[in-house]
């Protein structure tokens, strides 16, 4: 069957020639497309009547669409089809998340709740396809705004799920028939975030949250995070706090608060460990999480404690919230007494006890392990501080070996770190000079960036190209991920910018491991094996960008249309996709971008490297 190339080659040329000569014909087109494409980028058109501007532009056109055409005519001259655009997968797919099956995971034989853990290792391949969102999606309102106010069409939770949840109605309002909005003082605990936050600090000794970041608090591991009020009252306080919940084939709430604009992540306390090194946060909150900690011999409890940095805090408020009388008093009683064995074994200190909330403080003094009574739980033989990705639970305790056991109280303060914490991550591969020249590359790149895609992307006004860059925090990009980061550079150009964004540092699993320093830095990041789906909802970024990714993955033979299909299922419809990597794999990409319907474009350098930018924008769209 004839290509509909062929259709128009003769619509042009007439009858089908003979093959020979349009062998022959092929290949003088060809050469002729190749001489125009590798043309400098000087020539101009000698008729003085046309602007110098719509020459560049119209030559920068016909170039592009030469690069185009060579493609074609290649695969037309080696007997290849043209790869056609990927269809829309069916409704049943809107939410889905690979890896998570929980029928396929109880037939392979897993079960006390491993069964909802995450299993890629039994992901069959299905059918390639595109995942559409919602009949009733729309395109989320920008931050601040979309923190409070959210399309109740755009989260798998629906509004009867949050009317029938009994005193959550107290905390939300709904608007009209398709908004939920959020009240800005209220939340998870029933006298309002506000005064939770207070509460806290308080107890830790210090006059309001605002001197949170004074005490060492500057990234929070938020357990089980619900409606994420928690990170959205903290946010303005410049605190990293990051929601990590299981997977939830009915409502989400990592989905919920991605919504919302807040950093979240699939993962939960079953049978691996979260997916962070030792000693990355300076606290852990959970709030009602509904964990009993004290199960499988503590192991929960142990896991929060390698996480947790030397003099950081586990804040606990207990399930037994607004009961009454000697029953409460005997149900607290009877969780606090295993946790405070527990606790003991750990090294913590019980800090304070305010109604039915609990501090503990984890000790910053290494030598507290070897004065503990006989059979404690044991010390880590292997300095684990680094990330084995999702290895099994651990019985022991880990970090104590680290250079990185530094209390968080002798840390610096924002990201910028010091010499000695520097040299200090020097075995994750981190040199000083090499550190600030790739900082200063973003810091470069960035603006390269605005001045490409300003106001596209980093403006509300996106039709207003006049217009100057508003200010933060009027941006439209909130969620991003950079899905090979090395040391949170771009995240950290966008913050010397004010760009009211959050990014999800991403160190692929077979790169060297930099994931120690970029939470040390206070950002939020995670290990990942890109050959894999990544553990969120769909819909949940409004930018990815990757810098090298491409030749990477392909060198580990991993496929690139799976990781296409992937970001396409996790990008919002209207966002974006910034790759950077050699001339021949953005060529391959940009073919893989048209496969799953991103209007494309490749953009030049000019600086006499081979590197290219292949810029993306994801369709809304709709069966």
């Amino acid at each position: 069957m004839r290509s509909s190339w062929f259709n128009k080659l003769s619509i042009i040329i007439g009858p089908r020639p003979p093959v020979n000569w349009l062998f022959l014909w092929l290949m003088s087109l060809l050469v002729l497309i190749v001489v125009l494409g590798s043309s400098s980028s000087n020539i101009v058109d000698p008729a003085p009547h046309i602007p110098v501007s719509l020459i560049y532009t119209n030559y920068r056109r016909v170039k592009e669409q030469a690069a185009v055409d060579y493609l074609e005519l290649r695969s037309v001259a080696q007997g290849v089809s043209r790869q056609r655009e990927f269809d829309l997968c069916g409704k049943e797919r809107e939410n889905f998340v690979p890896c998570y099956n929980v029928s396929a995971s109880l037939l392979a034989g897993f079960k006390d709740g491993e069964e909802f853990d995450r299993h890629c290792e039994l992901l069959v391949e299905a059918e390639r396809c595109l995942v559409r969102p919602p009949k009733e999606y729309k395109i989320p309102l920008q931050w601040p705004t979309a923190r409070d106010v959210i399309w109740s069409g755009n989260v798998k939770i629906t509004k009867n799920q949050f009317l029938s949840s009994g005193s959550m109605t107290k905390r939300l309002m709904l608007l009209e028939e398709n908004q939920i909005a959020f009240h800005s003082e209220d939340g998870l605990i029933y006298d309002g975030m506000k005064d939770y936050s207070r509460q806290l600090a308080e107890m830790i000794g210090l006059g309001s949250d605002y001197e949170l970041p004074q005490a060492g608090v500057h990234t929070i591991l938020d357990v089980n995070c619900g409606f994420g009020s928690f990170a959205a009252h903290l946010a303005p306080l410049k605190i990293m706090t990051v929601c990590i919940a299981p997977y939830e084939a009915t409502g989400s709430q990592v989905q919920l608060a991605l919504e919302r604009g807040l950093p979240a992540v699939i993962g939960n306390f079953i049978a691996r460990q979260l997916p962070y090194p030792s000693l990355s946060y300076d606290m852990v909150h959970c709030a009602q999480c509904g964990i009993i900690w004290d199960e499988k011999d503590g192991m929960f409890l142990i896991e929060v404690d390698r996480v947790l940095k030397p003099g950081g805090y586990f804040v606990l408020t207990s399930p037994t919230s607004r009961s009454q009388g000697s029953s409460s008093q005997m149900k607290r009683r009877n969780m606090l007494m295993p946790m405070e064995q527990l606790t003991q074994k750990l090294c913590w200190t019980p800090l304070a006890q305010q109604d039915e909330t609990f501090i503990w403080q984890k000790t910053a003094d290494v030598n507290c392990y070897e004065s503990r009574k006989k059979h404690a739980i044991p010390l880590c033989k292997e300095d684990d501080d680094a990330q084995s990705y999702y290895r099994p639970l651990q019985p022991c305790i880990s970090g104590t070996s680290s250079k990185r056991w530094i209390a968080i109280q002798n840390r610096s303060s924002g990201y910028e770190l010091s010499s000695a914490e520097l040299k200090m991550n020097g075995k994750y591969c981190v040199q000083p000079e090499d550190f600030f020249e790739d900082l200063q590359f973003w810091r470069s790149a960035l603006k390269n960036y605005w001045s490409l895609l300003t106001p596209l992307i980093f403006s509300d006004h996106p039709k207003r190209p006049g217009d100057e860059d508003p200010l933060p925090p009027f941006n439209m990009m909130r969620n991003v991920m950079d899905m090979s980061t090395k040391y949170g550079g771009l995240n950290t150009a966008l913050l010397e910018e004010n760009k009211s964004v959050w990014v999800m540092n991403v160190v692929p699993a077979t790169a060297s491991n930099s994931l120690p320093f970029i939470l040390d830095r206070g950002f939020a990041g995670v290990m990942h094996d890109w050959c894999e789906p990544f553990p969120t909802y769909p819909r949940t970024y409004d930018m990815l960008h990757a810098n090298g990714l491409l030749s990477h993955l392909t060198s580990e033979r991993c496929s690139l249309v799976n990781l296409f299909l992937e970001m396409d299922r996790i990008l919002r419809p209207e966002g974006w996709v910034i790759l950077s990597d050699n001339m021949g794999d953005i060529e391959m990409a940009r073919t893989l971008a048209a496969q799953v319907r991103w209007e494309a474009r490749v953009i030049d350098l000019k600086n006499g490297s081979d590197q290219r930018l292949l810029v993306c924008q994801k369709p809304f769209l709709k069966k």
